[in-house]
């Protein structure tokens, strides 16, 4: 049986939001964590890069009205630095925003194409074990056939920073499968101070970019790095796989949907709802109009033409798979 939430734990809701199809995202999420928790009592930060040496343009929010938006919508623009990664690996921007966020106050980072579809103060977090999201694939590692194998790779990793490989493992899984080994989408992730992990998760992230062992010599980082540092870091905090029960985050509470076509073929009929419901304002629509994908998708129907071309009780198993069918047909955006 689910642990119920203490309904008086306050923790702050992060999101990065830049220029570009992010900034619409935002609003997205915005909306929707109004609509579906209109109760919600921590506060809505929105980490925004600033222009510096490592972007090669201006990454801040452009679009104004969706700026007012925001406010609006309750929510604070946090303003950071990137020191580190910058344009030429973006995905950075979620660890070095943490360092920008209020010290000692438990948060939750959401990818910013996310949707809250309910409510989000009742999901139990334990703020002191951190977790993160566990709907993903196996992308990473790709072990080469004469190489080092998934265990080599991993344990490597551990050991690299003095961590107990053993603890970490899946032992209901098969040796060598990737199910057995802990990983992570890093479409949500929380603790109970983001100094804490935002320190944790850069020294990590640096170390295998700068220095990886030997095992990682043929394994791709880009885009990865977050994802292959996100395990080690949960792991060293006291985190797990088991960290928070089932069927909130990627579930009834949140949807990380990745990109709309993506939405509209796989996604629960909840999920299309709350879209729909969320951008059917009129002062909404015209800002979300300007992007083609929200555009085409929402409102001149075109979503619905991408869900009818699938089962969402018989989804192929891999989302390249469902990939390839939406752009057979002609619907594909990004």
């Amino acid at each position: 049986m689910a642990v119920q939430a203490d309904r008086t734990q306050t923790f702050n809701v992060v999101i990065v939001a830049q220029n570009g199809r992010l900034q619409y995202e935002a609003l997205l999420f915005a909306l929707s964590l109004r609509s579906y928790c209109p109760d919600f009592p921590g506060r809505l930060l929105i980490a925004e890069p600033q222009r510096g040496p490592l972007w090669p343009n201006d990454p801040r929010i452009g679009n104004d009205d969706i700026r007012a938006m925001l406010a609006e919508l309750g929510a604070e623009i946090i303003p950071f630095e990137s020191r580190h990664f910058g344009h030429a690996y973006p995905y950075g921007n979620k660890i070095e925003m943490l360092s920008a966020l209020p010290e000692g106050e438990p948060f939750v980072f959401f990818d910013t194409d996310t949707l809250i579809t309910g409510d989000l103060a009742a999901v139990p977090f334990d703020f002191s074990r951190p977790g993160a999201s566990l709907r993903r694939e196996g992308t990473w590692p790709t072990p080469e056939l004469y190489g080092p194998g998934y265990g080599a790779i991993w344990k490597s990793l551990y050991d690299k920073f003095g961590l107990d490989y053993a603890s970490s493992l899946d032992l209901s899984q098969p040796d060598e499968y990737w199910k057995r080994y802990l990983y992570f989408n890093a479409g949500f992730f929380y603790h109970e101070c983001p100094r804490v992990f935002g320190q944790r998760f850069l020294d990590y992230a640096l170390a295998i970019r700068d220095d990886p062992p030997a095992e990682l010599i043929c394994q791709e980082l880009d885009p990865w790095l977050d994802q292959v540092a996100l395990p080690l870091v949960i792991h060293s905090l006291g985190g797990g796989r088991d960290a928070l029960p089932e069927g909130y985050l990627d579930g009834s509470v949140s949807c990380h949907y990745r990109l709309l076509p993506l939405l509209y073929a796989r996604e629960g009929d909840h999920v299309i709802a709350a879209l729909h419901h969320i951008t059917n304002h009129n002062r909404v629509k015209k800002v979300l109009k300007e992007y083609e994908p929200i555009k085409r998708m929402v409102y001149q129907g075109r979503g619905l033409k991408v869900r009818a071309l699938f089962d969402q009780d018989d989804l192929p198993r891999r989302e390249q798979m469902i990939r390839n069918t939406i752009k057979r047909n002609g619907f594909w955006m990004r």
